[in-house]
């Protein structure tokens, strides 16, 4: 009994048609995708809001660009430079670049492949071999073959194999610029940590330089005062051992000043002596402005590692769809035409093309288990991507948090030494007055300043933390980058309270 839907076509009957229903059966069926379909990222609980003191008015601070909020133009300079010459970031770009050309070859494999080819085969055939050539009439021994053609072959992607694929790097592509985004914001705070680090060990040399001048002439004063038999060589030996102590500081200050100026040349790509020069410039003061954070989910929304873990769970996803397809059957088609002659002038002739169609059916129907476990592996590695995109919410709200704690303590440390700076100057100022009217020996102005030069080295330690942690804090809200709208924007989008620094203090 014969099929007719496998019957020819009547002689004159119409193929566009039958061509036409073809082509539709092969979109219906290249538009069927096997595997889970990404929609959105899991949700995770963020918490309710920052755990410090909130102010729900204060608008989010501007995070993208935020050096150039600080008011210092050298810091500004220095970032610029890294961001365009930095090495790390250079490579980052590289990484990017290859992740494309990944993604467009995916991409490139769901369309046909088309070669091309002409060939000229001379040969020569055995007169004793299974064709008895010799007694074929105008069949030579000796033969020249023209051939100049092309080859195609499709693989039709039944059940979406190839747009898992394409789906899967081209979430690799994206959770890849991210990452590269990631490098930026890093480059950007190491450049102004080691900057400011940079700044405070100059103030803290200037201080202890001071220090150890006024100790100098604590020293001298208790030589003189021990020539002259009023002090005991007790009081010598101690002042010389708190100018000696002091003096020891100064060569581990320049060494920390030196080493953050050379950290600095190679953050700006360059050789590392290159800013030693910036070792000579003057100190450049530096506001600490008051900081408002924004809602908790910004920081989900703008922090790279947790878009990137995001962008890497889709991929994974992806994934299964892509071992799955690997169960059902596949459909290949191959074409081939040209033209083939035994001579230069018949090369091109009508009666000399080829052709040839092959379509291909294929069904793995026993592999030992090798798909199945393919799959259960693509599902756990889904898994462990939807565990490692987890970790990243907790561990950027953890940091984000231990940062604006740590900031908001430095700012309070730093309250308590400008007070106690500020007391040991008016200290000073009327030490000052009482030497001048004769009540007071010169060893209490000594020590008096001895004091003010202890406050201000315990404010300058203050303020350069301070601002270290500042950094820190931009770091953690994921500044530094102009964050992508992504399906995060929605998956946190509960409102959540406001956190400002308020304080302000000079560098």
């Amino acid at each position: 009994m014969r099929r007719t839907d496998l019957a020819p076509p009547r002689r004159g009957a119409p193929a566009g048609p039958r061509l036409f229903a073809m082509a539709a059966a092969c979109v219906l069926l290249t538009a069927c995708a096997v595997g889970p379909d990404y929609r959105a990222a899991p949700p995770v609980d963020t918490g309710k809001g920052w755990t410090l003191p909130t102010a729900d008015t204060a608008r989010p601070a501007d995070l993208a660009h935020w050096w150039s909020t600080l008011g210092d133009p050298v810091l500004e300079r220095l970032i610029d430079t890294a961001l365009t010459r930095n090495i790390d970031l250079r490579q980052a770009a590289a990484r990017v670049d290859e992740a494309r050309a990944l993604r467009d070859r995916v991409a490139g494999e769901r369309l046909p492949a088309v070669t091309a080819s002409a060939s000229v085969n001379r040969r020569r055939q055995s007169e004793n071999g299974p064709l008895p050539v010799g007694s074929i009439p105008g069949l030579g021994v000796t033969q020249t073959i023209y051939d100049a053609g092309f080859d195609a072959a499709w693989e039709i992607d039944l059940f979406g194999a190839r747009q898992r694929a394409l789906e899967g790097a081209s979430a690799r592509l994206q959770a890849t610029t991210i990452e590269a985004q990631g490098v930026r914001m890093r480059i950007a705070a190491d450049v102004a940590r080691a900057w400011f680090t940079a700044v405070g060990a100059g103030y803290e040399l200037r201080t202890q330089q001071a220090t150890v001048n006024t100790l100098q002439r604590t020293l001298e004063l208790a030589r003189w005062r021990h020539a002259r038999g009023d002090a005991p060589a007790t009081d010598v030996d101690t002042a010389y051992a708190q100018w000696a102590a002091a003096s020891a500081g100064l060569p581990d200050i320049q060494a920390r000043r030196r080493a953050a100026v050379l950290s600095l040349g190679v953050l700006l790509g360059a050789p590392p002596e290159r800013e030693l020069a910036r070792l000579d410039e003057p100190l450049a003061p530096l506001t600490l402005r008051a900081l408002p954070v924004g809602e908790r989910a910004d920081v989900l929304r703008r922090r790279p590692d947790v878009l990137a873990a995001e962008r890497h769970l889709a991929a994974s996803t992806s994934d299964i769809g892509v071992a799955t397809a690997e169960l059902f059957p596949k459909l290949s088609i191959g074409a081939g035409g040209g033209f083939q002659a035994l001579g230069t002038g018949d090369w091109f002739d009508a009666s000399s093309t080829r052709f040839s169609v092959l379509p291909l059916i294929s069904w793995r129907l026993f592999d030992g288990g090798r798909v199945r476990a393919e799959i259960r592996a693509r599902e756990a590695a889904q898994r462990q991507a939807a565990l490692d995109y987890e970790q990243a919410v907790l561990v950027a709200l953890g940091d984000a948090e231990r940062a604006l704690s740590d900031y908001d303590s430095a700012l309070a440390t730093l309250n308590r030494r400008d007070e106690a700076l500020a007391a040991a100057r008016a200290s000073h100022t009327h030490t000052q007055a009482r030497y001048a009217a004769g009540d007071i020996a010169l060893t209490e102005l000594l020590a008096a300043e001895r004091t003010l030069h202890e406050a201000e080295m315990q404010a300058v330690r203050a303020r350069t933390q301070s601002a270290v942690r500042l950094v820190a804090l931009y770091k953690a809200l994921g500044g530094g980058w102009d964050a992508p709208a992504t399906g995060l924007a929605a998956a946190y989008s509960a409102p959540a309270r406001n956190t400002v620094i308020q304080r302000e203090r000079l560098l």
